[in-house]
């Protein structure tokens, strides 16, 4: 493919914000540039579909491209056979690799070594980052469960409210100014919502409907309808309070079809992470495709970005570098320079600021494009879970639908976060495909007589409750005929499962830099992380989830199993802690990634505290936009793909104004 010479925007990165702010910019007419690391987006997606269905681990990454694992290559060093990100063009992280952590043969990530003399329990102790992400032609939306909340109000001002963290820049202000973008995001990526259930739990929150929505709004679908494990919370939780609050089940705005129309209507695969078979989940491939229809935007695939040029006089952006490649693990093909009036960078969270953090080429710039703040690449945040689950007493038949219909959203704020973390409580309908790896896991126990589920020995929990499934069976028991069958249909048709989405607080210290001794195949640095999970207000969060999930698995008259993990541990004397756990109060918690990762280049109000202008503009360069979930100051405490997709409407008006202006 040829470009042209003569572009008005560059594009690194083709997800769902660079897509937006392609297609945005491509309908006013003006010339757009996308270059996409990642390969091409496949004409139909059997191909993915075939690469997951013989993946041994079906994890978020398991269908895309490069392969996350092969057990024909795999060794007593390695089990799963990773590949080895040395050898891969454009690797990324994927869950697998969170085990592997301290590995750089098998783990695309460098990590920072532990500081000496560290207890088990030290707030200073770093871990594994959990959350992983795509680098290809659409970017993460191809694994993202489809859920599209608004933020609410108070996060936007967390330290003037709760002094916690820090506000956005213009605070409730910005909230107000983002509400006709929310919709627009809203509308395009085709949310299924219901929007007096919304409008009920915003009003529980103080705030307006039309502060939510604009005076006329309404989803562009129905919402996708409830499943019968939401009903039974629905009923368990008509009376309860926690915190002082009652709790109420609220129906979850989702980007995939209740009706058919442009996609398919849901057909209920309860598969949406990794792969929707049938596309009727929003990706960002539909944007990008839209885009390409307005005939003014290109996309250049295997076109890696390395440097973004700036201009040693008027700190002007004036080129990005890249370099391409054929085939994954083969050699550099070419390389080159393309210019434009305006840039953007849309590379993700992690990627984005490696990109900058490698732009030295620039006498201007020696720590790095955009990084007179010295804020690029810190305060790395996630949605850190935590996950009960339980055997409910009857039947609710999950697996049907996606793979959540409903959240309890009531403790997303309140007079508490004072003192701990909020948190939304997505209900699963998975049964305990997260949790425990089932269905295999508790299929495996009763072929083999095995109890790693906890459903068929004599373990007890906590509190001295017996969690064997049924007493009158023998502990281990090895099944088969009958008997394991209908011992497998009574326990998978009750399994019910709880995750809790704790936001996080802003830490400089938790960062992404560039590794000094590990590349890729292409001979660029790969992000070294700095991770920790020290606030008592994020641990307390987890405390309060732990005590939550008990009181709720009692009013559904269901029987807990969330099994807690060992101890954390060194290995020896390299005095490492396991990579996703933690010790806190006398408990022992694993967290888990949501796989929302923000804030590496976060927007402020000052220049020397952010990297970014409140119209996602870099403070240093004039001509250059940052987008995408790393501008975001705090992670707040919804799923944060609606507000980035907000967000990136909001800076493609900025761009066609300057544009224009110039």
């Amino acid at each position: 493919m040829s470009a042209q010479t003569n572009y008005d925007v560059i594009i690194v990165g083709s997800g769902i914000a660079g897509s937006i702010m392609a297609y945005q910019l491509g309908m006013a007419g003006k010339k757009v540039l996308i270059l996409e690391a990642g390969q091409e987006v496949p004409v139909d997606r059997s191909g993915y579909m075939e690469t997951f269905f013989k993946a041994n681990a079906k994890t978020p990454e398991s269908p895309y491209p490069p392969t996350t694992q092969n057990p024909a290559a795999s060794t007593a060093d390695n089990p799963l056979g990773l590949p080895d990100p040395a050898k891969e063009n454009v690797p990324r992280y994927t869950v697998l690799q969170i085990g592997a952590w301290r590995n750089p043969k098998q783990c695309y990530f460098d990590y920072t070594p532990q500081p000496e003399h560290l207890k088990p329990d030290s707030p200073e102790a770093k871990f594994a980052f959990a959350s992983s992400y795509e680098r290809i032609g659409g970017g993460t939306t191809w694994h993202w469960l489809g859920t599209s909340l608004h933020l609410l109000p108070n996060d936007f001002e967390l330290q003037t409210q709760y002094k916690q963290g820090v506000d956005w820049p213009g605070g409730k202000q910005f909230y107000q100014a983002l509400v006709p973008y929310y919709e627009q995001a809203t509308n395009e990526i085709g949310v299924a919502g219901d929007k007096e259930a919304m409008d009920q739990l915003y009003r529980g929150f103080n705030v307006s409907p039309d502060g939510v929505y604009g005076a006329n709004y309404d989803y562009p679908m129905p919402g996708i309808i409830s499943s019968l494990v939401d009903q039974q919370y629905e009923q368990a939780l008509s009376d309860m309070v926690y915190d002082k609050i009652k709790l109420s089940v609220t129906p979850t705005p989702q980007g995939r079809n209740s009706l058919p129309g442009e996609r398919r209507q849901c057909a209920g695969n309860t598969n949406c992470i990794p792969i929707c078979p049938i596309q009727a989940k929003y990706d960002a491939t539909v944007t990008l495709g839209r885009a390409l229809q307005t005939g003014n935007v290109d996309v250049f695939y295997r076109h890696v970005a390395t440097n973004v040029q700036v201009d040693e006089n008027t700190k002007d952006v004036v080129g990005i570098d890249y370099v391409t490649y054929q085939t994954h693990g083969g050699v550099a093909t070419g390389g080159g320079t393309f210019t434009a009036k305006k840039y953007v960078i849309a590379a993700h969270a992690i990627e984005t600021p490696k990109l900058l953090l490698m732009s030295k080429r620039n006498k201007a710039c020696p720590n790095g494009v955009a990084n007179h703040s010295d804020q690029v690449g810190r305060n790395l945040m996630d949605h850190i879970m935590y996950l009960a689950w339980g055997l409910a007493k009857d039947p609710v038949y999950g697996f049907r639908g996606p793979l959540s219909t409903a959240g309890i959203e009531s403790l997303r704020d309140g007079a508490f976060r004072k003192d701990r973390a909020a948190y939304r409580i997505e209900i699963g309908n998975e049964g305990w495909q997260w949790a425990a790896n089932d269905p295999f896991t508790t299929l495996a126990d009763f072929i083999f007589g095995q109890n790693n589920s906890q459903l068929n020995g004599d373990s007890v929990n906590q509190q001295g409750i017996p969690l064997r499934f049924d007493p009158a069976m023998p502990a281990n028991s090895a099944l088969f005929g009958a008997s394991l069958v209908n011992t497998l249909n009574s326990i998978y048709t009750r399994q019910i499962r709880m995750g809790y989405l704790i936001e996080q607080l802003p830490d400089p210290e938790n960062r992404v830099e560039l590794s000094e001794t590990l590349t890729d195949n292409l001979g660029l640095p790969r992000p070294k992380l700095t991770y920790r999970v020290r606030e008592d207000y994020v641990r307390n969060a987890f405390v309060s989830a732990k005590d939550i999930s008990t009181k709720l698995f009692d009013a559904l008259g269901a029987r807990e199993y969330t099994k807690a993990p060992p101890a954390p541990v060194f290995y020896g004397d390299k005095r490492e802690v396991t990579s996703n756990n933690f010790e806190y109060q006398g408990n022992n918690f694993t967290f888990y990634g949501a796989g929302h990762i923000v804030g590496t280049y976060r927007m402020g109000d000052c220049k020397d505290t952010s990297v970014v202008n409140p119209r996602q503009q870099s403070w240093d360069h004039s001509n250059l936009f940052l987008v995408g979930s790393g501008v975001f100051p705090t992670v707040a405490t919804g799923n944060p793909t609606l507000t980035l997709a907000a967000l990136a409407f909001q800076a493609a008006d900025h761009v066609l104004a300057d544009l224009k202006a110039c």
